[in-house]
């Protein structure tokens, strides 16, 4: 009997298949002591797998390239942390044997990172991931991950891993449900560059049984479980048209009347440029150039580093637009060199701006290094600051661009309510908004983006964040000013919709979204469009909103 559950869509799509179960994680290990002279030898075997481990993830990241690479180089580098390599060594020291001293050493890391506020939950699965890896290698077992498979099933699983979900086969993985995560995750971010349809914060996924057929809907979140003949011929159907109306669609985003809306690409460096370019990106609006310093915390990368890594993506879009954000680092993204280590709750601390102007030294490097880059190069280069929260920040940061001789447009991002309720004042430093909705909803919501619990809460139909995109968008027209969307609500062709009724000037979204967005914009009008946004306003539930645009623009 057909029965429908719901989660939160986070890729785009439609799969139908059976059921297929994440392999299990690694369970604990015994606790025994082992003697003394044994620990040398304990110890080896712990830096043996630790080393395997990295190689590991680092090798799946070469294969799966792009942003994929930057989340696995950076879990390698949390596999070879010292401070946590040196924490098993005396566990070992002390009697653990080597598989118990690694269990325990990440346990209490863990625990460290889930006392910072809870922020760090997304690393906090990373680190449970690497942690695992490890053990089974030592334990002879095999490494939990994507089952083998013959034929082409929907995953099911209580989370993924970035380096599981970075190799996902499309061609077997048909889509993939979990019962915890969030729209913004780094599984789900890596879904929609993979173009697999993906449903999470799924209550009960993993209850689902072993060969059960599933129907997902990686738009609405819903999954129909035994689906009838009927449900799938319909969702076949439609994933048919929609599949024929993306071909059809090409060109500049506009809308039917010829508003035209730019369509832009989030890139993380040169690797994911290519796909940008398949699917008609206008150019890239978020240059993610933390990426680049992820590859060693210890030490900022060298001016002709950056250099080469911007001059690569200015290339790719001679005349086209390139939107930089400079980096952002803290957090969850913590370096060495910049973020401090003892702050009671990184979110809500030394981030971004913050970080950047406590060292300016990195900003102006950073700043010379874009210059540099766009020289003798046609495109229109745009920089902006992460956390802007207000007109202080936002002068500070165009008296440092000014400083560093950058020939650019200097803008902010629009994080943090206060940016959204006091954009007017942060426009007359700068010349551009971009609205990173992803970290806005956290701030305004005050709920953690990789928590499956609150995802509600990070819905971007939510009407209070509707409300702050509104008031941003409001007050660059009347600056005469641009204000864009560079978070992963962009990337929902119906909410592109309603963003750009709300008077949003462009969009920014991973590369595999944009023909969707770009098929939806053209069967509307702008008026259909701020007739959407105004319902949507109107509403009192993410739900609601959702539904309420829905009926605007498909005429009921």
């Amino acid at each position: 009997m057909e029965t429908t559950l719901r989660g939160v869509g986070v890729s785009h799509g439609v799969a139908i298949g059976e059921v297929r179960h994440m392999g299990t994680a690694v369970l604990e290990p015994p606790a025994k002591q082992i003697p003394a002279e044994e620990a040398e030898r304990e110890q080896g075997r712990a830096r043996q797998a630790v080393e395997a481990v990295a190689a590991d993830l680092i090798a799946r990241g070469n294969l799966a390239g792009g942003e994929a690479q930057h989340v696995l180089e950076a879990q390698a580098m949390m596999a070879q942390d010292p401070e946590l390599m040196a924490d098993v060594d005396r566990r070992i020291a002390v009697g653990s044997t080597a598989e118990r001293g690694v269990y325990d050493a990440f346990a209490s890391y863990r625990a460290l990172l889930a006392n910072a506020g809870e922020y760090l939950a997304g690393r906090v699965a990373d680190l449970d991931d690497v942690r695992n890896r490890i053990v089974a290698r030592l334990l002879g077992v095999p490494m939990p991950g994507v089952p083998d498979s013959d034929e082409p099933y929907v995953l099911i699983a209580r989370d993924l891993a970035p380096a599981d979900t970075a190799l996902l086969d499309p061609a077997l993985v048909l889509g993939f449900v979990t019962e915890e995560g969030g729209p913004t995750s780094h599984s789900a971010i890596l879904a929609r560059a993979l173009g697999v349809p993906a449903v999470v914060a799924l209550p009960g996924a993993i209850e689902l049984a072993e060969g059960t057929v599933i129907a997902v809907d990686g738009s609405t979140g819903e999954i129909f479980v035994e689906p009838s003949a009927e449900k799938r011929a319909e969702m076949e159907s439609a994933a048919a048209a929609r599949k024929a109306a993306l071909s059809a669609s090409s060109g500049p985003g506009t809308t039917s009347d010829g508003h035209k809306v730019p369509l832009l690409a989030n890139v993380g460096g040169p690797g994911d440029v290519p796909a940008a370019v398949e699917a008609g990106a206008e150019g890239v609006g978020l240059f993610r150039t933390e990426f680049l310093f992820l590859d060693d915390s210890k030490q900022a990368p060298s001016e002709e580093k950056q250099v080469a890594a911007y001059r690569a993506v200015l290339e790719a879009f001679p005349e086209g637009r390139v939107v930089v954000r400079v980096l952002d680092a803290g957090a969850d993204k913590p370096l060495d060199f910049l973020t401090p280590a003892d702050e009671p709750n990184p979110a809500l601390g030394v981030r971004g701006l913050r970080s950047l102007l406590d060292h300016p030294d990195v900003l102006r490097t950073q700043l010379t290094a874009l210059s540099k880059a766009a020289q003798g190069l046609p495109v229109h280069l745009e920089v902006m600051a992460p956390m802007v929260a207000d007109r202080a920040d936002a002068k500070a940061f165009a008296d440092a661009c000014r400083e560093a001789g950058l020939q650019a447009k200097f803008g902010a991002m629009v994080e943090i309510p206060s940016a959204a309720l006091r954009a007017r004042s942060i426009l007359r430093e700068v010349e551009f908004l971009s609205l990173g909705t992803n970290d806005l909803a956290q701030y305004t919501f005050a709920a953690d983006r990789q928590v499956g619990a609150v995802s509600r809460l990070q819905d971007p139909w939510q009407p209070a964040l509707l409300d702050l995109v509104a008031l941003s968008a409001e007050a660059a027209r009347a600056e005469g000013k641009s204000c864009g969307v560079c978070g992963e609500a962009a990337s929902d062709p119906l909410l592109a919709c309603v963003l750009t009724g709300l008077g949003v000037t462009s969009l920014s979204m991973g590369a595999a979204s944009i023909p969707y967005v770009r098929a939806t914009l053209a069967k509307h009008t702008l008026a259909q469009c701020e007739r959407a946004a105004s319902a949507a306003r109107a509403a009192d539930s993410a739900e609601e909103a959702r539904v309420a645009a829905q009926g605007v623009l498909s005429g009921e």
